[in-house]
């Protein structure tokens, strides 16, 4: 269990989710001035947590490997596929999602204006797909640049040695 706890990495990664997660409360508050708790446990916004844990690892497997092993470069190349896909792929599918729900709220409707005449389609209710999935460029910089630091002062503060 202690070698769990003296994880630097691991929990440098951790801490560095929690922080990015708890910062999109506030940032939601100043933008649209209303707090919105549910964001701490939703993907997507400012910063990328996805960005700041894999860049987090990097960084303390870094500090404590080296950035000349095998270990930095396998976290440091998971972490550059897992920001890509985040503001690629991810941002994408949250853009398809997007025009997905606009469609199935045309349909329906469609649907209500449908049943003033005889015949009567079956209701067709579709559960609206999550929009907010990926990030854009910058929430994914931000999120890097906090992973960083998190485990820079994590390794100075919690895990100095």
């Amino acid at each position: 269990m202690s070698v769990l706890l003296g994880n630097f990495p691991l929990w440098a990664s951790l801490l560095s989710i929690i922080i990015a997660q708890f910062i999109k409360i506030p940032l939601n508050f100043l933008t649209n001035r209303t707090w919105q708790w549910s964001l701490m446990f939703s993907t997507g916004g400012m910063p990328s947590s996805h960005s700041s844990a894999v860049t987090a690892l990097s960084t303390a497997v870094g500090i404590r490997e080296g950035f000349g092993t095998s270990q930095f470069a396998i976290a440091a190349i998971l972490g550059i596929i897992v920001m890509f896909d985040a503001a690629g792929v991810r941002r994408h599918a949250g853009m398809q999602a997007v025009v997905l729900n606009k469609l199935v709220e045309e349909f329906n409707h469609v649907i209500e204006g449908m049943r003033t005449l005889k015949v009567r389609p079956r209701e067709e209710k579709a559960q609206k797909l999550k929009e907010l999935l990926g990030h854009q460029p910058i929430e994914v910089f931000v999120g890097g640049w906090l992973g960083i630091i998190v485990a820079i002062v994590t390794n100075n503060t919690i895990f100095a040695a």
